[in-house]
């Protein structure tokens, strides 16, 4: 397989157009309004725009399911609907295994229409269209389209809206509890330090498996020779075995820095939780692991490392770089299946820092060697000879890869809620890939025809040893041991089939004012989940981490929890008509309130939706959006309690 044709898909799996874009860049959904009026009938449309990954669900969405298109009325007089709500639009259907239903949306265009039937003549129409709209990782409050209609002309709009008010005749605001929290980096999960710290040394590390394959390992005496013969002192030696590295450095450090330009801060932030995303990275560490098994080789085109490696044999410090590009092309059929492996992890940080501290890394570990063994020339006579333990090097990193793969699976499948891989179906497969690495150690299994089976070294019998042990200790997670070493890769413990316990509890509280004064009482943060009945993915965060362990244990022992349901249909006393930052909002219902509260205090419009703040309002951590990862919802859950 060429690396320009491996290149190409890649790009084309990463590129912006799989909806990394963030929801702060504006509204996915937009709607324009008409009117056409005969006689004695009146037919309202709704013309439904909806940005690419998102989706709007239909009229027919059984009760019980994500909030389907209706239209409500504040006020309807001399007219009367005729026949319901109308669409025209590409319906598409599927089976939602979240609500255990057939549910109906439409994505790209949607047309609603209501007719009337015009009963007197003067007559008034006043409501909105109501509707929902998700996407593969967040679901909007019910979302509503205002209308006007009259037969009487309105001399001023804003007379005949008169009904504005400010927040505090709205039953339940408390003018501490609900204002404006300002985010710093103190209050969200301090993953990305952490992450780049980890990824940092995971790419050390993968630099120097890189140093023991057969692409490299036998290059490194070639290349030490080549500068003890063309330096004209020790001096000169040293520095040009010193430039060497650096320049390595320079070539991986350039290539992260490429793809960070390439695909941008807001796509790279993005890659963490995408679904398309992660079923690309998945589907390429397979490849890169049936590269290293010897299935096929990744090569780079031929006239590269010829070009470069004319350009090295010329003087100074260009003569040394193009030596380390030279070393990065004829070495990428062993290195390149390590570099995919690493920049995927980089990208799933969702940092942009991620791409260049991973191949600072890498090249670091790699660039090393060269000048230590150019300082120290006499270390090699004591270094391992090329022979076929580079082989086994090369598929021992194959194994690792196809297990790393089914993480990325794994977090696609509960995203889409697929349930195609549980956890017990998960550990399975890493059993089953820790015996057959097993094997392959100990001679049992073979990648290569015609190579005769040859007894293991200690080496090898010591990791076979090791790799039956941690497939061993791998078969009590399929009863429901957490096997927390490993807890970080599994699927959560609620997707678990035999021995699975039940965690789930409900909130404490559905009221935030009532929460908050509970808090006040018993001296504990509270947890904000903003959510909704038919928020898809709200139940997909729910059964991915709340149903967890350890996180009903912290929070039942630390927390107030309040669920505020965006979509509480439950109808306000008397509807207000409040206005914000000069836009008019019209509360009708509980579930408005919370969104309300949600998009004054927090800013954001988008569920699932927590935050962890003190009993007067304050913040103390957050937000934490959608994320079915239960390490990084813990390390959430603990900065809300520093």
């Amino acid at each position: 397989m060429s690396f320009s044709a491996l290149l190409s898909a890649c790009l084309l799996l990463l590129s912006p157009q799989f909806n990394l874009s963030d929801l702060s860049s504006g509204s996915p959904v937009s709607v324009k309004q008409s009117v056409k009026q005969t006689s004695d009938t009146l037919s309202v449309s709704f013309d439904v725009t909806i940005s690419n990954g998102w989706h709007v669900y239909s009229v027919t969405v059984p009760e019980g399911g994500p909030t389907r298109a209706s239209v409500r009325y504040d006020s309807i007089s001399g007219a009367s609907p005729l026949g319901p709500l109308r669409f025209k639009g590409d319906e598409k259907t599927m089976y939602d295994k979240v609500f255990e239903m057939e549910v109906s949306y439409f994505e790209k265009k949607v047309i609603f229409t209501q007719d009337f039937r015009l009963t007197a003549p003067v007559w008034h129409i006043e409501g909105a269209l109501a509707f929902g709209a998700c996407n593969n990782e967040s679901c909007l409050p019910p979302q509503y389209s205002e209308f006007t209609f009259s037969s009487e002309p309105v001399a001023n709009l804003s007379e005949a809206n008169d009904n504005y008010t400010d927040l505090s005749s709205l039953e339940g605001y408390d003018e501490q509890q609900w204002e404006p929290v300002t985010y710093s980096s103190g209050n969200g999960v301090s993953t990305k330090g952490i992450g780049l710290t980890r990824l940092f040394f995971t790419s050390f590390l993968g630099g120097l498996i890189a140093l023991l394959t057969p692409c490299v390992w036998p290059i490194i005496p070639m290349t030490v020779s080549f500068f003890m013969k063309r330096a004209k002192d020790r001096k000169s030696e040293i520095r040009d075995a010193v430039l060497y590295g650096f320049s390595i450095i320079i070539v991986y450090v350039t290539l992260a820095l490429t793809i960070t330009l390439i695909f941008g801060a807001n796509a790279l932030n993005s890659l963490a939780t995408n679904s398309i995303v992660n079923i690309a990275f998945f589907l390429i560490l397979v490849v890169f692991a049936l590269a290293l098994f010897g299935l096929f080789d990744f090569t780079l085109p031929a006239s590269w490392s010829t070009g470069t490696g004319r350009r090295a044999m010329s003087g100074g410090f260009g003569g040394i770089f193009f030596m380390a590009l030279t070393l990065t092309i004829v070495s990428f059929s062993c290195t390149g299946p390590i570099i995919g492996f690493l920049l995927v992890d980089a990208a799933s940080t969702g940092s942009i820092l991620a791409p260049t501290v991973g191949m600072l890394g890498f090249s670091l570990a790699l660039a090393i060697p060269f000048v230590l063994f150019a300082m120290f020339p006499g270390w090699l006579q004591s270094i391992p000879k090329s022979g076929g333990w580079m082989e086994k090097v090369k598929v021992t990193l194959g194994f690792i890869e196809l297990a790393f793969a089914l993480k990325f699976l794994s977090v696609a499948d509960m995203a889409y809620g697929w349930g195609i891989l549980p956890r017990d179906l998960f550990i399975i497969l890493w059993i089953i890939i820790a015996i057959l690495l097993g094997l392959y150690l100990i001679g049992v299994l073979n990648f290569k025809k015609g190579v005769k089976r040859s007894k293991p070294g200690i080496a090898a019998t010591v990791s076979a040893i090791l790799c039956f042990a941690f497939a061993a200790w791998l078969v009590p997670g399929l009863w429901g041991a957490p096997l927390k070493a490993i807890s970080a890769f599994t699927p959560p413990m609620s997707t678990q089939i035999f021995g699975k316990k039940d965690n789930r509890f409900d909130p404490q509280f559905t009221d935030y004012s009532e929460a908050l004064e509970s808090a006040s009482r018993n001296g504990r943060p509270v947890l904000v989940d903003f959510t909704g009945y038919g928020c898809v993915n709200c139940r997909k965060m729910e059964t991915a981490l709340r149903n967890d362990t350890r996180v009903a244990k912290k929070i039942s022992d630390n927390f107030i929890q309040v669920s505020l349901f965006v979509d509480d249909k439950t109808s306000l006393d008397k509807p207000v008509t409040v206005n914000i930052d000069g836009t008019r909002v019209k509360i009708r219902t509980v579930g408005d309130k919370w969104s309300l509260l949600q998009r004054h205090k927090f800013g954001a419009n988008a569920q699932p939706f927590y935050v962890v703040i003190d009993a007067k309002g304050n913040l103390k951590a957050g937000p934490y959006t959608f994320n079915p990862d239960v390490e990084s919802f813990l390390e959430f859950l603990d900065s809300g309690l520093l």
